[in-house]
């Protein structure tokens, strides 16, 4: 039987961690209905010539020193760096499952 929590009965499975059947999901994000409005009045609005034109725009206030734009489209074109440590990490973990093996 599950044990009764301060806010009333336990929706988990005390074996499990699951929820139970009948728990009620939460209220979602309150945010979304407005977020998807918003993007869908933008891609109704923009064009691919609009696109273009602010890309270039971009890529020119880069070369220009602009450090955010060059972020920006640094980012797109080639993806946001990874950890400087990461590729270690991961060589660490290998040796390790391997020494496990």
């Amino acid at each position: 039987m599950p044990k009764p929590t301060v806010k009333g009965a336990t929706k988990r499975d005390p074996n499990t961690g699951r929820w139970l059947p009948g728990t009620r999901g939460g209220p979602g994000n309150p945010f979304a209905a407005r977020t998807a409005a918003l993007r869908s009045s933008l891609l109704e609005a923009i064009t691919p010539d609009a696109m273009r034109r602010i890309t270039l725009r971009m890529i020119e206030m880069a070369t220009e020193g602009d450090v955010a734009a060059a972020k920006v489209i640094m980012e797109r074109a080639v993806g946001k760096p990874i950890e400087p440590d990461l590729i270690e990490r991961i060589e660490r973990l290998e040796e390790e499952m391997e020494l496990r093996n």
